[in-house]
């Protein structure tokens, strides 16, 4: 009986250390977007979305610290999902209000990762959870899925260049399921019978995706609180 408490005592000291591993890991990451006060970036917009045509258009995209965020797309509405509109690593890993545990290691685009688990402590926070998938190496979050309450799954990958000594990416892929989607202002799918109601049910189902490329960004320029507005 006594080596069974000592297993289980040195697995708990084992799983606190490993967690306090992730959070130090998580603390470095943020410490690199931390760079970062605010920031416009420019590029151009590609949405895939089977209930709605959308050409590639050039967007404008604002941040600044904590979580003002806002995407600006010439001619025509940004579709972006409510739940995942800030496309912004820094909200993600804002504040200490969640627990950081390992979950192992894995692979994207070939590169290997830290796969860490993000679990909010806080009740009123909207997200589940968090997998973000870092390389170590470059402290850099190569891709993230989150979970929400309201507003369903998505998940964002990220390729880095030119900017990546601020963690802010050159490409982003962000993906989500269509169902969980909420129409902006302006658009509405009618249906005149039940067939096509099934059909349109079909499409729903289906995953949309939403590709930024990055050309250029401004980088602790400030930015007036006015434009959030």
């Amino acid at each position: 009986m006594k080596y069974l408490i000592a297993a289980l005592l040195c697995l708990q000291f084992h799983s606190i250390s490993y967690g306090q591993d992730m959070m130090e890991l998580i603390k470095k990451v943020k410490a690199k977007l931390d760079q970062v006060n605010d920031y416009v970036a420019e590029g151009n917009m590609k949405t895939d979305v089977a209930f709605i045509k959308a050409p590639v258009g050039k967007v404008k995209v604002y941040y600044k610290k904590p979580n003002r965020f806002k995407l600006k797309r010439d001619g025509g509405i940004s579709i972006l999902p409510k739940g995942g509109v800030t496309v912004n690593m820094s909200t993600l890993i804002e504040g200490d209000a969640f627990l950081a545990l390992a979950a192992g290691d894995a692979e994207v685009n070939h590169v290997k990762v830290k796969v860490v688990k993000l679990i909010p402590t806080a009740q009123n926070s909207d997200i589940v959870l968090s997998t973000l998938y870092i390389d170590v190496a470059r402290l850099l979050i190569l891709k993230a899925s989150t979970t929400t309450k309201e507003n369903g799954s998505f998940e964002i990958e990220m390729n880095y260049g030119k900017y990546e000594s601020y963690g802010l990416p050159d490409k982003l892929n962000f993906s989500f399921n269509t169902k969980d989607y909420k129409m902006p202002k302006g658009i509405a799918l009618e249906f005149d019978d039940e067939e096509k109601q099934t059909e349109a049910e079909k499409i729903r189902r289906k995953k949309g995706s939403v590709q930024i490329n990055y050309s250029k960004y401004t980088i602790n320029q400030g930015i007036a609180e006015s434009l959030f507005k």
